[in-house]
């Protein structure tokens, strides 16, 4: 195709760059950061602390990966409590899939490092099982203080009255008055002499 030196191809350029927008035009004169780093040094030149935290938080959206002091990004992982190594200021999808697959192995160990975790607590509680189990476990010792039960020698048989017409008070006063002492010895038992060498 032959260009044409014609005087109004040139005026109809002029007049399209003319008619472009002004934004663009700024934009090209502008310089945007490149990474976190340049990002957050521009943010704290804001002129108030909201413009300045809404630049941040735009900063922080915008790059995922931070500046290493050698040269190179790093991407932190906080799923994985990892940092991987990057080649530019976000991770490209190659280096996205990389970090993935990774969380994956993660996810996996993890699970297994529960599953191992169980299986050792309820081996520890079988074998505390099993060692109660082979252990004599002692008689309960009856207290110092506790009143000793009456001796055969000390109980005496109830007198048996054939004379006596039941439910009167003089064929069960008796018999009452003999299941009274017995209850009071049983629980008021005479105090222990104390034996002299």
């Amino acid at each position: 195709m032959i260009v044409s030196r014609h005087p109004a191809f040139f005026a109809a350029i002029a007049g399209a760059m003319m008619l472009m927008p002004l934004r663009a035009q700024a934009q090209w004169w502008s310089h945007t950061p490149v990474d976190f780093e340049e990002c957050t040094e521009k943010a704290e030149k804001a002129a108030s602390k909201e413009e300045k935290a809404t630049q941040l938080t735009e900063c922080n959206a915008k790059f995922a990966g931070r500046r290493k002091p050698g040269g190179g990004y790093t991407y932190y992982d906080f799923m994985q409590n990892r940092s991987f190594d990057i080649a530019g200021p976000n991770p490209t999808p190659e280096e996205q899939r990389k970090i993935d697959e990774q969380y994956t192995v993660f996810l996996e160990q993890e699970r297994h490092n529960s599953i191992a975790a169980a299986l050792s607590a309820k081996q520890q509680q079988l074998l505390q099982q099993a060692s109660y189990g082979n252990q004599k476990v002692p008689l309960p010792v009856q207290a110092p203080n506790k009143p000793q039960p009456p001796a055969a020698s000390d109980i005496r048989p109830r007198p048996r009255t054939t004379a006596c017409v039941r439910h009167t008070f003089s064929c069960d006063w008796p018999r009452l008055s003999e299941s009274w002492k017995d209850l009071k010895k049983l629980f008021n038992p005479p105090p222990n002499k104390a034996k002299r060498s």
